[in-house]
């Protein structure tokens, strides 16, 4: 009998890339790679390459947990996911991270764009409506995991330390602001008043390249004397910073080692985030064909030209949105460097249970992880503090004299789009927008669906679903 060039894996629900109506699709196995083939009855089939290492994509199904709530849901189910956000009763994770956009306009108008900001765009939210979108998420998490305020450039905002305030003033663990780094660079004293929000406080920083030509591409403008400002400004205040870059296949994706390199050297730099591309927004100079990123080329990447930092076992599915988030946490003092992810038993990630440390390294290294990881000497509290540092951002305050600075994580996060939209992984999501009416909305598929004149598409999308019934 004939067989086919593939072998077939799952079956799942996406969406088609250009109408966005839902679609069946097939994950296939082929030459190595995982693929989602799916047919649209209008636009024809796409195959979509949605990994390029079939044991790692089989991997992240084993590291799943319970999942976790929030305290309400915003909208009710009504047409089926992705069109009841939210969130909806369906959903299966809370938000780990909730952004809280304070607007829409910016200092710079990047060629790459995911919500399309630029200096002519929008307006600056009012304080009364900041504190609005400010309660949902506070009602939907109680205790917010972390907070991201973000734009637009939030630094720009004319109220953005009073917004800052209002936000301190919620119980929210750990707050974040996501920039450019322009203001920090240029304004010293802002940086430094910055620091007075510390502990529990921490600046994501754009940055994707040493390089002037992939500047130019990616933001519009040449901007390493700027990156360098800041970071200074940052390193003298040791305010806690994540440098986050956007990666973009052939463009910066060969300076992965030597952004983490540049990153362990900084006094201020906790991690570094690695985002592909999401296919959504202004996109100027990207095919998605030939310029996508996933993330296990990301993973291999980080492997590859990390100079030994991150090996293969230390960089792990993160257990609420596997599919989508992969991490690599190391411990640095005094110089050295050691990788820690691979010596954890995942069951810590997902259960708790009492056996939470390989024991296969010397006694120095036991010692240091049992000290990190102990608040008193209990097994039993070992794991749960595992558990929370062990997510896709910091959750914990350290014991003793190791601190917050003595973390250096890895992360990709790897947001679907349009192209390899998967329902069953969507549902996981754990990154979230505060919409302006108040919803809360994954990351994913706001983008997609829910911003600005989206939305109307959406409607003839329902008007659809109801007449299909």
């Amino acid at each position: 009998m004939p067989n086919r060039p593939y072998t077939y894996y799952d079956l799942t629900i996406s969406i088609c890339s250009k109408c966005l109506r839902k679609v069946e699709a097939k994950i296939i196995f082929e030459n190595e790679n995982v693929y989602m083939v799916k047919t649209c009855m209008q636009h024809g089939r796409e195959k979509v390459l949605i990994s390029t290492d079939i044991e790692y994509y089989k991997l992240c199904r084993n590291f799943i947990k319970p999942s976790e709530m929030p305290y309400r849901w915003n909208t009710p189910i009504k047409y089926g996911c992705p069109y009841d956000c939210g969130l909806c009763p369906d959903h299966e994770q809370h938000s780990c991270l909730s952004l809280l956009e304070i607007t829409e306009r910016c200092n710079l108008k990047c060629p790459i764009c995911y919500a399309e900001s630029s200096p002519n765009k929008g307006t600056f939210r009012s304080l009364e409506h900041i504190q609005f979108m400010l309660n949902s998420i506070v009602e939907n998490e109680k205790e917010p995991d972390i907070i991201q305020i973000s734009g637009g450039e939030p630094t720009i905002h004319p109220k953005f330390f009073e917004i800052l305030d209002m936000v301190k003033a919620t119980p929210t663990k750990h707050i974040m602001v996501n920039t450019n780094g322009l203001r920090i660079a240029n304004d010293k004293e802002f940086a430094k008043k910055l620091a007075s929000y510390k502990p529990g406080f921490e600046i994501y920083l754009q940055f994707d390249s040493f390089e002037k030509e992939t500047l130019e591409e990616l933001r519009g403008v040449d901007l390493r004397d700027i990156r360098k400002k800041a970071i200074d400004h940052l390193n003298e205040f040791n305010i806690s910073t994540t440098l986050v870059v956007t990666l973009k296949k052939g463009l910066n994706d060969s300076e992965v080692g030597r952004i983490i390199q540049y990153g362990l050297q900084q006094k201020c730099v906790r991690g570094v985030t690695f985002q592909p591309i999401q296919s959504a927004g202004r996109l100027e100079e990207f095919n998605p064909e030939t310029d996508r990123l996933t993330l296990s080329e990301v993973r291999q990447m980080i492997i590859d030209q990390s100079s030994g930092v991150f090996g293969e076992k230390d960089m792990v599915p993160v257990p609420c949105h596997p599919d989508s988030l992969a991490m690599g946490y190391a411990f640095k003092q005094n110089g050295k460097v050691t990788p820690l992810t691979g010596m954890i038993d995942k069951n810590i990630l997902l259960e708790g249970e009492r056996n939470t440390i390989v024991f296969e390294h010397d006694e120095n290294i036991r010692n240091m992880i049992f000290k990190l990881f102990s608040l008193n000497h209990s097994p039993q509290s070992s794991a749960m503090t595992l558990k929370d540092l062990l997510c896709c951002l910091p959750k914990i305050t350290l014991p003793g004299k190791i601190g917050y600075d003595n973390v250096f994580r890895v992360i990709i996060m790897q947001f679907q789009d349009a192209l390899n939209f998967d329902v069953r992984s969507v549902k996981k999501s754990c990154v979230h927008i505060a919409h302006p009416d108040g919803r809360i909305i994954p990351f994913d598929t706001y983008n997609l669906f829910y911003r600005d004149e989206k939305e109307e598409e959406l409607k003839k999308i329902r008007e659809e679903v109801v007449l299909q019934r």
